[in-house]
């Protein structure tokens, strides 16, 4: 009978406990005998309970990672280096040059944000634990802060291959929280809640708002600089390749680093090493969000308008000028698209997110319409039934749309994880290496909540089902 209850729960996603349930003992009798009271109240007891698996049950944090591992970015050693001695051991992981489907990242940690940088990861969490952020991949740079970094003479990487502490200079670690995380080229970004923006990694543009120091030594450096000087408190952080932006809650945009394409929308093409405030059209704008990881940057505005500056050869700024370079910010008049809640900016290409949660892209590429749609300067809405939206499923949106430098990534409000475009060594995840036309569903042991792509690969934040 226990076995029974058992096979049956089973197959109802039951979740069975109870004495009752082990197979020496039982509240059965052989049929014709009696029972006591006793005996009738020690069978109720013993008889299982059933409980739906995870009504009650706390849904642990995840993290799924994929594409490229030999850069160290995906955290897991095993993939990197052969397995010690002529045999592998029993249960070890092969060695692997990508990693083309999720894969479990082990990290004992609830990770709250996540970024990709150019062969790097970041991972944060809001713990008032010392450590709060946690770094792997490459450090030629010291983009993970200062780490002893493995030396790979053949292919000239200096990485770091598991997840480590990224030391920060806090005043009042013990109180302060790590907010958000955000990578470059070369150089990253930590916002905090109480003690401004921590920078790292390569200043050679002044992308870590600081002086440029001619000849500067970045590997296995101890620099960590504080960014406090804005009107307000830094709310969002975002790296460009060598470039930074700065939201305040104010609205207001900050920007520094590499200027030679106008992504810092400062009205010149130089370097600038203090973050200073944007103008152009985005004068008396409040901005609830931007968005940038090549040379072209995006901002959305609290009454859902769209603004870019920055290189535009792929017509990601088209709708405004037909230069290739935009050194002040301009409101892009998008029409038919509605408010806009979010936007994403890669290398070539371009989305946005409106109210309804329906995505449009623009830009150059792969971009989610098929193999017929390479370039458009005008946004164009991917079809709401390619992510799920159906006559039974009618309330389906997307809740979030990220980029890479040449791949899309959006969730929806049912927990489903999209893809599409360059599948650069399987960034996408999808379990082949062939570039992906239209919006493609990533599977995974678990519900994504947070997505974050880089070059050629890509991290998920996820909660386990049960």
């Amino acid at each position: 009978m226990a076995l029974a209850a058992l096979a049956a729960g089973a197959r109802l996603g039951l979740r069975l406990r109870g004495p009752g349930l082990g197979l020496g003992r039982g509240p059965w009798r052989a049929a014709g005998r009696s029972r006591s009271r006793r005996e009738a109240a020690e069978a109720e007891a013993d008889a299982p309970v059933l409980q739906y698996a995870g009504e009650r049950a706390a849904r642990a944090h995840r993290i799924f990672v994929w594409g490229f591992s030999y850069s160290g970015a995906l955290g897991v050693p095993s993939f990197v280096l052969p397995s010690a001695g002529p045999e592998p051991r029993a249960g070890s992981r092969p060695r692997r040059r990508i990693q083309p489907v999720p894969y479990r990242l082990e990290l004992d940690q609830k990770i709250s944000s996540a970024a990709c940088g150019y062969g790097f990861t970041l991972l944060s969490s809001t713990t008032k634990d010392v450590t709060k952020v946690w770094g792997m991949g490459l450090n030629k740079d010291s983009q993970l802060g200062f780490q002893r970094s493995r030396r790979d003479q053949t292919r000239g990487y200096e990485y770091v291959l598991e997840p480590s502490p990224v030391p920060l200079p806090l005043d009042r670690p013990q109180e302060t929280r790590v907010l958000q995380v955000s990578c470059g080229r070369a150089h990253s970004l930590v916002l905090t809640d109480r003690e401004g923006v921590f920078s790292l990694g390569n200043n050679s543009y002044g992308q870590c708002g600081r002086k440029v120091v001619e000849d500067e030594v970045y590997s296995e450096s101890h620099k960590v600089h504080r960014l406090q000087d804005f009107d307000g408190q830094v709310v969002q952080v975002a790296c460009g390749q060598d470039h930074s932006l700065f939201v305040t809650d104010r609205g207001e945009v900050y920007s520094c680093g590499w200027g030679a394409d106008g992504q810092t929308g400062l009205g010149h093409y130089n370097i600038t090493s203090t973050p200073t405030k944007l103008g152009g059209d985005l004068a008396g704008v409040h901005v609830v969000q931007v968005a940038t990881y090549g040379d072209c940057c995006l901002a959305v505005s609290a009454d859902g308008g769209v603004f870019g500056w920055g290189n535009s050869e792929y017509r990601q700024l088209a709708s405004v000028t037909d230069s290739t370079q935009v050194n002040v910010p301009r409101r892009l008049p998008f029409s038919g698209v509605g408010k806009v809640e979010q936007a994403a900016c890669g290398g070539t290409g371009c989305a946005v997110v409106n109210g309804e949660g329906r995505v449009f892209v623009w830009g150059y590429g792969i971009l989610g319409k098929g193999p017929n749609l390479v370039e458009t300067a005008l946004p164009e809405m991917i079809p709401p039934t390619l992510f799920g939206l159906t006559e039974f499923s009618p309330e389906v949106r997307i809740s979030q749309v990220r980029c890479g430098l040449s791949h899309f990534a959006a969730l929806t409000n049912k927990g489903e994880l999209f893809v599409w475009g360059k599948n650069v060594r399987g960034c996408l995840g999808i379990g082949r290496l062939e570039d992906q036309y239209f919006p493609w569903r990533v599977t995974m042991p678990g519900e994504p909540v947070a997505v974050a792509c880089g070059v050629d690969h890509t991290v998920t934040l996820a909660k386990s089902f049960v």
